[in-house]
């Protein structure tokens, strides 16, 4: 168990999509069946049906989940975040919307999530070529727990600067 995941209630949470991921990056280089020369994400193709695995949900509850959808080349990992309000699920989308406009800077973001989840990222044999696979892992466990504090402060600040802003309001009705 590494840095953190279980000193949080998210930590059994964390724990199974890090086991589960860990397990779903033993990627391969896979040249197209259909193209010489080629070589594309088969869980982006999905021409081939028999290089897909069955697709793993995680799911903590009804609104927070994991999707992880493996083939021999590529996992696409599909995370939809906790919006128990109206203010949750702008905040996520406004969230999600900036980090997908920043998606070349996160080599493995993808710029549209799969419907249904508020943000996609892509790991092709290639970024396991390149980087460790189990940073890659760390990376996505790290940016899960990072996303929900995020989205927890903004909200804290949000309510704050609402509160600040209907007192000023009403002093002017109290003088």
């Amino acid at each position: 168990m590494s840095g953190g995941a279980g000193t949080t209630a998210l930590g059994p949470y964390l724990e199974c999509i890090r086991a589960t991921l860990t397990a779903a990056v033993c990627l391969e280089n896979f040249a197209s069946q259909e193209v010489e020369r080629h070589n594309k994400p088969e869980i982006e193709a999905g021409q081939n049906p028999e290089l897909l695995l069955k697709p793993i949900i995680i799911a903590r509850s009804e609104v927070e989940r994991v999707l992880i959808e493996t083939s021999i080349n590529s996992v696409r990992i599909s995370i939809c975040v906790k919006k128990l309000d109206d203010l949750d699920h702008l905040l996520a989308k406004k969230f999600m919307r900036f980090l997908a406009q920043r998606a070349e800077n996160f080599v493995i973001l993808r710029r549209k999530p799969i419907t249904g989840y508020d943000i996609s990222f892509l790991v092709t044999n290639f970024h396991t070529e390149i980087m460790f696979k189990h940073k890659l892992v760390d990376f996505i466990i790290k940016f899960m727990e990072e996303v929900d504090s995020e989205i927890s402060e903004m909200k804290l600040a949000v309510n704050t600067r609402a509160r600040n802003v209907a007192q000023s309001f009403l002093q002017t009705f109290t003088k």
